[in-house]
C-alpha cells in the first residue's frame, strides 16, 4: 500500500505530491523564504514543475500549502518536526533576497533561466 501524500516522506519541513500538482507557481508567488521555484518540466502540461530547492529555509509559515488550489503541497506539523530533532528556520535577510531574486526569475528556480 502506497504511503499518503499527505504524510511526511521523511523529516522534511515541506513536500510536494506532484501528481496533482499543476503548475500554476502560486505557492512560490506566496512562499517569503525562497524555498520553492518552478523548473522546467516537458512531461508537465504547462512545461514546469515545483521543485523545493531550499527546504533548510522553511519557515513554516503554511502560505504555500494554505494558496494551493489543488493540495500537492504540504508543510510538516511543527511538532512532528520538532520530536524528528528538527525545527523549521527563522525567516532572514537572505531569504527574504532569495526570493525576490525567484520572483525576478518569473518563479522559475535561480538555476533555471528564462521565462517558462
Amino acid at each position: 500500500m502506497a504511503a499518503s501524500p499527505m504524510v511526511n516522506p521523511g523529516d522534511q519541513p515541506v513536500w510536494v505530491n506532484t501528481d496533482n500538482c499543476k503548475a500554476c507557481d502560486i505557492c512560490v508567488s506566496v512562499c517569503p523564504s525562497g524555498v520553492l521555484g518552478m523548473r522546467y518540466e516537458s512531461t508537465s502540461t504547462l512545461g514546469a514543475m515545483i521543485s523545493i530547492d531550499h527546504p533548510e529555509a522553511c519557515i513554516g509559515c503554511n502560505e504555500c500549502e494554505l494558496s494551493c488550489p489543488d493540495f500537492a503541497i504540504f508543510v510538516a506539523d511543527r511538532k512532528e518536526l520538532k520530536a524528528a530533532g528538527l525545527s523549521f528556520a527563522k525567516l532572514t535577510d537572505d531569504a527574504k533576497e532569495r526570493q525576490a531574486a525567484v520572483i525576478a526569475n518569473n518563479y522559475m528556480s535561480l538555476s533555471e533561466q528564462g521565462a517558462k
